[in-house]
């Protein structure tokens, strides 16, 4: 075989072995996110029904159909898992009010916020009253990330809205109180079930009830504190 058709064939193997390994690492990547949405799913429901404590890694390795040392494989530790559980509730929770600005229409951010929160709580109850039992419990495993990266997250939204009430479209409001009124809010509708559908006498609250009760707090949110929409420039 001459020179340029050795290089030629070389050439070619070594494209299908990058294609092998591209492939492979496709399938592995694919693997991991199927094996951890499965872990989080079942440590969720679990960690919701029996806390911190009364939850045990067995208990979320036989849910999530694997063995307890693989699932140690993905997630380290059981507090690790938890803690992961937790941040990604808060960041569900405010992924709406990560990128506002004084130039926005803080009637539309502050609805949106709303609505984002009320759909989420109804789509993860489990994940809000697992957050809830946290807090509840005086957030031990929570204590560093608020005061650090939730508490940095709250003061700067307060900076965008202290700006909204100096330009005259919103009260001056608190806005850290006003941060926790929405939470609180949204969340009543997951955390207190037991207690809205009792008083209520449902069996569940359907999408019409969670469209009315959106816009009820939205209205109730945006009147209480005098937001004025933005007119558009000329």
């Amino acid at each position: 075989m001459d020179k340029a058709r050795r290089h030629s064939v070389q050439d070619e193997q070594q494209s299908e072995l990058d294609s092998g390994r591209s492939v492979e690492q496709e399938s592995g990547g694919v693997i991991r996110q199927r094996n951890e949405r499965a872990i989080l799913a079942a440590a969720e429901r679990i960690f919701a029904q029996h806390g911190y404590r009364g939850t045990s890694l067995q208990q979320i390795a036989e849910q999530a159909g694997m063995p307890k040392s693989n699932l140690l494989y993905y997630v380290g530790s059981k507090r690790k898992l938890y803690v992961r559980l937790l941040e990604r509730t808060m960041t569900r929770w405010n992924v709406m009010l990560d990128n506002i600005s004084a130039d926005d229409d803080p009637a539309e951010v502050l609805s949106a916020f709303i609505r984002s929160k009320m759909q989420i709580s109804r789509q993860h109850p489990e994940s809000s009253r697992l957050f809830a039992s946290e807090i509840l419990g005086g957030a031990p495993f929570l204590q560093e990330y608020l005061r650090g990266e939730l508490r940095d997250w709250v003061l700067s939204r307060s900076a965008v809205f202290k700006i909204w009430a100096d330009r005259g479209l919103m009260d001056p409001v608190d806005p850290v109180w006003l941060i926790f009124l929405i939470w609180s809010s949204t969340q009543h509708y997951a955390d207190f079930e037991a207690q809205v559908l009792g008083i209520t006498g449902r069996d569940a609250l359907s999408d019409d009830d969670l469209e009315d009760i959106t816009r009820f707090l939205t209205r109730m949110v945006l009147k209480g504190c005098g937001v004025k929409t933005v007119e558009p420039s000329q």
